[in-house]
């Protein structure tokens, strides 16, 4: 992709080599989950592709190939280094599939940070907007911050247990030395920081408001699906024999983020910023998964990537094209737009977990993984409440786009743009009739 940048002109023909090469990846994913390995190269253990990490490689893969057949198009608004932005999606990609399979701390920092990096770059890839050029600051300062906590924790760990492999680490040893808890818990705050948790919420609202929205849609969807795929993965393998001590730090913070990030969606007047917050509280339902850690939970966050990915990105694919994100400009859609406002309809329903959609059904494996766990049906209660609340703020844009008079906007879409959306609705729904087209490739 860097090199398509300096030989090739045509922005048409960067934007068919970026969806060709995403083609590529999908396919080899998939054969390399039917045993036909490329490459055999010896990680010393620090890698391991097993069947959970191929089959999330292969949501994220599909995510953003559908992402770029909706989006791709929209980035040469953003500035002129067109082949740069695809460059870094795909080292961005590539951290994914590193924080999906990583073995040792070492390549779960490496991954994170190969993840970040690009991100601060794209955020602020809006030269000429003060608000993405202090989104791009904001982020990268933070995000530089919630680092240091990460490799403090990785030194403590290190220094008690002498190994950076996280199953040398969740060896029983009676009673936990007080460092490795300490180290514990700055990985389990900067981990919270990343996938926007709260309290560590506070700069999500501000970046993926004034980031481009072509990127805030890539940002708020796969990245943050990967970042919590590294969640569980580290504190399952890493610290899954210590639960009873982080058990309780987990549930005060998803109760937190589910409160927070629903409460503050409901008073928000732009859709964009609404769907920032709506993305803090899809964290909270995502983090009963880690507070649950058993199959139905390692299920339902699969699920729960692919029906909260393929809806948001159709969402901000359908917002991209529109010149006011307030929710007055959704006034009337349905009457001038009729199938962009059907298949907005359907992300929103999924979102906001209605039957018949991926997102019902992935709420559904979210609270069954948490009622497993004994004596907290008082959690599983309040997350309910708070789907019901978010149902409010989901409806206010199919309130507008079908009850309410408007003028038309001018939107420009090509035939190729519905049809995929109409491709990200159909999944949608066949996730939500038939999950097992999905979860059966995790045992079959």
């Amino acid at each position: 992709m860097m090199f398509s940048g300096i030989l090739l002109k045509s922005k048409t023909a960067v934007r068919n080599i970026a969806i060709a090469c995403m083609v590529l990846l999908l396919v080899a994913n998939v054969l390399e989950m039917y045993d036909m390995v490329f490459f055999t190269i010896d990680t010393k253990g620090m890698i391991a592709f097993d069947r959970f990490a191929l089959l999330f490689n292969t949501i994220v893969f599909v995510s953003a190939l559908l992402y770029l057949l909706l989006s791709a198009r929209e980035m040469e608004k953003v500035g002129v280094n067109y082949a740069e932005y695809l460059a870094l999606i795909f080292f961005i990609l590539c951290g994914i599939t590193m924080v999906s399979a990583f073995r040792s701390l070492l390549i779960l920092f490496l991954g994170i940070e190969i993840i970040s990096i690009p991100l601060y770059i794209l955020t602020g890839s809006d030269k000429r907007n003060l608000r993405s050029n202090e989104a791009s600051l904001k982020y990268f300062l933070l995000g530089a911050f919630s680092t240091g906590l990460m490799l403090m924790g990785i030194a403590l760990i290190y220094g008690v247990r002498g190994t950076f492999f996280t199953a040398l680490i969740n060896i029983p040893a009676g009673v936990p030395s007080p460092l490795l808890v300490a180290g514990m818990m700055l990985l389990l705050f900067s981990m919270s920081f990343k996938v926007s948790a709260a309290p560590f919420h506070f700069w999500t609202p501000d970046v993926y408001d004034g980031a481009p929205t072509v990127f805030t849609s890539f940002m708020a969807t796969i990245v943050k699906a990967a970042l919590f795929i590294a969640f569980i993965r580290l504190f399952d393998e890493g610290f899954g024999l210590l639960q009873l001590r982080w058990r309780l730090l987990v549930t005060i913070i998803t109760v937190s983020t589910l409160f927070i990030g629903n409460i503050t969606a409901v008073f928000q007047q732009s859709v964009k910023r609404m769907l920032a917050y709506s993305s803090i509280a899809q964290a909270g339902f995502m983090m009963l998964s880690l507070y649950a850690m058993n199959t139905y939970a390692k299920e339902g966050i699969l699920l729960y990537a692919a029906a909260y990915c393929f809806a948001t990105i159709g969402i901000f694919a359908v917002l991209i094209k529109m010149n006011d994100y307030s929710f007055d400009a959704f006034n009337g859609f349905a009457k001038h737009q009729p199938l962009l406002a059907a298949t907005t309809t359907i992300f929103l329903l999924s979102l906001a977990g209605i039957p018949l959609t991926a997102g019902f059904l992935s709420k559904f494996y979210m609270l069954r993984a948490a009622m497993a766990v004994p004596q907290n049906l008082w959690l599983v209660i309040f997350a309910v409440l708070m789907a019901a609340v978010s149902v409010y703020y989901y409806f206010r844009v199919i309130q507008a786009m079908y009850f309410k008079e408007g003028e038309e906007q001018p939107i420009q879409v090509t035939p190729a743009f519905k049809w995929v959306l109409v491709i990200l609705a159909a999944l949608i729904i066949l996730l939500g009739i038939f999950p097992t087209l999905l979860l059966n490739w995790l045992y079959f």
